[in-house]
């Protein structure tokens, strides 16, 4: 079967994360990619889901068997009204819907050997393991790379053949590193000094260079092999004969592409290379690959899976593994595992179950590996990857399900319900959740949810809180959004299109964030009803609010978080687990931290610096000066008065210009005059202040590392750089003054050949550099204020607000070229356009494959938190990088105990005390404290305002303490309760306490719940 033509142009806009991820050559190859994709259970739906959404190019799915009840526990793309149909034609209708770029067409007849050939990938997933051997082989023979992908309950299994010479272009997510030079040496080898001290280079790798004054027969040199000394610095081969090197340029690394050799089935199931991240994985990895072996055995023989739970179906497949043929080693030596049969069996009695978490997370992989194979971005996987969530059962075996609890009840949940039983369906159903945010983690959240049966009609109910709207950027990774959605809420959306999945569910938005201002609608009656809490949010500050909420209220909290192919997942279990602890904000977490302000401003030394300073340039010329010029009373004023603060600001709104500009001629005007001003007579006037041969005192040289001495630029309109800088900066000038700007490069060109600019000596633009604190003398704050009553005299300027995202408004190129220009200066690697948007914008990399995993390790940990009492050993925290092929889950930490005297508590632990009817005193409640936990109160705060302290004056202690305790934080604090509010929380400082010690926080409890407390006293230790 022919499959057309895909080529087609790149949609930015659409795939804005994703291009940070994959860059755009790999992005095109996808785009040219042909898939096919053989069996469409909730496996093959999460594939098809997340290939479509990255935007492979065309997409062609292979299932004719009917839809059954089952299915329905993870396909998504299935209804009741699907039964009975052929799974794929159910299904392209719908996948096609998620991106109307990709080309998805069925295929209904049998897989043949010239099928294949139309394809550069082919997928089987819920298949046996004949049609995998037939499948691989012909696969093999033309060059067609080949993957098996399956779930089985709770473990999952995946394998790949990308053939016997794969090459991989590029082996990471990250940018190849660069690094500004200091100085290269003329020898043999010739040594390269850096600017910074800190690098990532290693010994081998291959560099090039650019920009070098002097040494110039370096530039666009070759690759060359680098050798890292010991002092950091690098050994880049013979210059003996090179010219000497007079300043500037970078060294960049070249990704070398590498080459892959798999082997194909027939000989991998005997002799399997197994993904694993330590060496104790590899006998439980090559045990699962025997209990699949024995499942298809099973499944041979009998014509039929095992039944669920059923032990004698379970011990047949213990059986069969056992008269496997023994695994052989990578040398063909026979392996010598006793076999765990325990695991094995455990595999069988679940094995008849799907599960919607499981399929995600499979599926998320699997399809990573395909984009890998398409776009030959990312080391693929060598080759077998086992994936086991059997810690979801319950440790105790007489908990585990029954036969006759997980027998078929030809509902949507049957799949699940083969895996835990009905009982814990029912439980499922009877959940009240709050999901806060709906983007891309939160979307695939709801999905699994609807698909699980969590929070049903009439029984539970699912809360989903965001207050974005849908954004176009947002297609390419929040599936549960179309592009008639962009402009609508989020929550409202998603709300909507998850009950289209499962029209039993219960799912209530809500358009508020969920922060301090909100507290009177998520408060203590909200929370009340709520039996956990899963957060899917973007912002460190949000989800430590989110947390802190949940440990107040000692709600379950599940969270997790993407950038790029990179992935975790978390849970928190009130005085189970430790409680969340990530970083505070996004700056303590990334590496575009804020940079120190004299680097920005004086001595950059990293395309950071400039970029940060070409945002401050953006902000300063065309909102802040707007703003003061728009207030030009005050700006008056304040001129009159001597204050300083604003004349730099207003000066470079005004700069060459002696009135308000009047046409676009008078705003290229202006932007010619700044651009002398930022990247000529400004480096002039520091050199001036700091000359290149200045020595300090101390015999340094104040031009050496970090600090490079800039070099001032001469304007040339023939150069891109200099010419877009200038139309970006008079656009953006005459929009802020109303007036009509242009695109027009050519005859801009031609306008600037013609413009005289003052005499760069003349005084008028504005003091030459804003490092000198010489007062401004009067003649010139007098033509300042003439110019600002002219400006004065028109309408409001309108200022500007940064906005990343629309190429056509000429923000992004002003702060590109502004920052090219500013590293030209400074001798530094300028940032291309794509890095200067993600630095500048702050835009996280992501990908729909990380997002599914994410959120499929969070369904399963949503398994155990609803199933009832867990030990800590069941929980696991997890983290992937898919790029890499790294997959880890790990046991959370348990709550770290504080003791003070007798007692003891983690963050989990609170006092409570009542208020009482009627109440009681500020005075009854420290004595209360005192008699009860024997804590002396030294201090007790509410919020950050002291209520009570033992060391005020006895008058001002007579006056509070015989008044009841909301009646003096009235007074006190200007407190009011909010509607519903139960509890007022107040912190302790008591008499010995350490300095590191935080006592738990103090309940006052205003009145009784509505439902029972699950709050505890605190741990105190028996006498010994």
């Amino acid at each position: 079967m022919g499959v057309q033509d895909t080529s087609k142009s790149l949609d930015e806009e659409l795939y804005s994360r994703q291009l940070y991820v994959l860059g755009l050559p790999a992005m095109q190859r996808l785009q040219e990619g042909k898939v096919l994709l053989s069996g469409l259970q909730g496996l093959g739906a999460e594939m098809a889901k997340n290939l479509v959404l990255m935007g492979v190019g065309s997409l062609t799915l292979h299932d004719p068997h009917p839809a059954c009840w089952s299915d329905l526990a993870a396909q998504f793309f299935f209804s009741e009204q699907n039964l009975g149909r052929s799974r794929a034609e159910a299904t392209r209708e719908l996948v096609a819907k998620l991106n109307e770029a990709v080309q998805v067409c069925v295929y209904t007849g049998d897989i043949t050997e010239e099928l294949l050939q139309d394809f550069q990938v082919v997928v089987l997933t819920a298949s046996s393991l004949e049609e995998q051997l037939k499948v691989g082989t012909l696969c093999r023979k033309h060059g067609v790379c080949f993957l098996v992908a399956d779930t089985r309950g709770l473990v999952g299994q995946l394998f790949c053949d990308f053939g016997e010479n794969f090459t991989v272009q590029d082996l990471t997510e990250e940018e190849p590193q660069a690094a500004a030079i200091q100085h290269i040496s003329q020898g043999s080898p010739g040594i390269l000094t850096l600017r910074e001290d800190a690098h990532n280079f290693h010994d081998g790798d291959l560099v090039t260079f650019s920009g070098i004054e002097g040494m110039v027969e370096l530039n666009g040199c070759a690759s060359r092999p680098i050798r890292v000394q010991e002092d950091g610095t690098l050994e880049i081969g013979d210059t003996t004969t090179f010219s000497s090197y007079l300043r500037g340029g970078a060294v960049t690394e070249v990704k070398r592409p590498k080459t892959v050799r798999h082997e194909p089935l027939c000989a991998a199931l005997l002799q399997p290379r197994v993904v694993v991240q330590n060496p104790q994985e590899v006998h439980r990895a090559h045990c699962l690959h025997q209990a699949f072996r024995a499942l298809h055995e099973f499944q041979r023989l009998s014509g039929r899976p095992p039944q669920p739970w059923d032990p004698a179906d379970a011990e047949r497949v213990v059986g069969l593994a056992r008269g496997l043929k023994p695994l052989r080693g990578t040398k063909g030596e026979p392996l010598e595992e006793p076999l765990d049969e325990a695991l094995v069996w455990t595999v069988a009695l679940s094995s008849a179950g799907v599960l919607s978490p499981m399929a995600a997370v499979v599926g998320a992989v699997a399809a990573q590996e395909v984009l890998k194979a398409v776009s030959r971005k990312f080391l693929p996987l060598d080759q077998w990857l086992y994936f086991d969530a059997l810690d979801c059962l319950p440790d105790d075996e007489q908990l585990l399900p029954k036969p006759e609890d997980c027998k078929p009840r030809r509902c949507r949940y049957d799949g699940q319900i083969a895996v835990f039983g009905a009982s814990f369906q029912e439980k499922l159903s009877r959940q009240h959740y709050l999901l806060v945010g709906a983007g891309a983690i939160g979307c695939e959240l709801l999905k699994g949810f609807a698909l699980m049966g969590l929070g049903l009609q009439g029984r539970g109910a699912v809360t989903v809180a965001d207050m974005d709207h849908v954004e176009r950027s947002n297609l390419s990774r929040q599936f549960l959004f179309r592009p008639e959605d962009i402009g609508r809420p989020k929550a409202e959306v998603a709300a909507k299109a998850a009950c289209h999945l499962n029209s039993d569910l219960q799912v209530n938005p809500l358009t508020h964030p969920l922060e301090p201002s909100t507290e009177h609608i998520y408060g203590d009656n909200f929370f009340s009803l709520v039996d956990g809490v899963a957060a899917a949010l973007d912002s460190f500050q949000a989800r430590h609010y989110v947390a802190a909420r949940c440990t107040h209220y000692l709600k379950p909290l599940l969270e997790a978080g993407t950038q790029g192919t990179r992935g975790s997942a978390s849970v928190f279990m009130p005085f189970v687990t430790e409680g969340y602890r990530g970083p505070l904000s996004e700056a303590e977490a990334s590496e575009d931290a804020p940079h120190p302000v004299c680097s920005v401003r004086h001595f950059p030394s990293t395309a950071g610096h400039t970029l940060q300073w070409a945002r401050d340039e953006f902000e300063g010329l065309f909102c802040r000066s707007a703003e003061t010029i728009n207030c030009h009373q005050e700006a008056l004023a304040s001129l009159a008065d001597g204050e300083p603060r604003l004349l730099p600001l207003l000066q470079v709104a005004v700069g060459v210009l002696r009135q308000r500009p009047r046409n676009w001629q008078d705003c290229v005007l202006w932007a010619l005059g700044h651009w002398q001003l930022r990247f000529r007579q400004g480096v002039e006037q520091l050199l001036r202040h700091h000359p290149p041969d200045e020595v300090l005192e101390d015999g340094t040289h104040f031009w050496s590392r970090p600090r490079q001495c800039p070099q001032p630029l001469e304007f040339d309109a023939s150069q891109d750089t200099h010419l877009i800088y200038v139309l970006a900066a008079a656009n953006l000038y005459a929009r802020m003054h109303g007036l009509l700007g242009s695109q027009d490069q050519p005859a801009l060109r031609e306008m600037l050949q013609s413009l005289l600019l003052p005499d760069p000596q003349h005084p008028d633009p504005i003091f030459p550099n804003d490092l000198t604190s010489t007062e401004p003398d009067p003649e010139q704050m007098e033509r300042l204020r003439e110019a600002l009553r002219d400006w004065s005299t028109g309408s409001p300027l309108e200022p500007l607000r940064f906005e990343k995202d629309d190429d056509s408004n000429f923000h992004m190129d002003f702060v590109t070229a502004a920052a090219s220009l500013r590293a030209q200066n400074y001798g530094i690697p300028p940032a291309s356009r794509a890095q200067s948007k993600r630095i500048v914008g702050q835009i996280i990399p992501a990908i729909a494959t990380t997002t599914a995993a994410v959120a499929g390790l969070m369904g399963l940990e949503l398994f155990k938190v609803v199933g009832g009492p867990r030990p800590l050993s069941a929980f696991r925290h997890s983290y992937l990088r898919l790029a890499e092929n790294y997959f880890s889950r790990y046991r959370p930490r348990a709550p770290a105990t504080q003791k003070f005297h007798h007692l003891s508590w983690t963050c989990w632990d609170r006092l409570k005390v009542t208020a009482g009817q009627p109440e009681r005193t500020l005075k009854s409640l420290l004595d209360h404290i005192q008699e009860q936990h024997g804590l002396r109160v030294k201090m007790l705060l509410q919020d950050n305002a002291v209520l009570y302290s033992a060391g005020w004056p006895p008058e001002m202690q007579a006056q509070c303490l015989p008044l009841r305790v909301t009646e003096w934080a009235k007074q006190k604090t200007h407190w009011v309760p909010r509607p519903g509010q139960q509890v007022l929380v107040l912190t302790l400082s008591c008499e010995g306490e350490e300095d590191d010690t935080t006592f738990p926080p103090l309940h006052y409890e205003l009145r009784q719940s509505g439902s029972p407390t699950t709050s505890v006293e605190l741990c105190v230790p028996s006498p010994q």
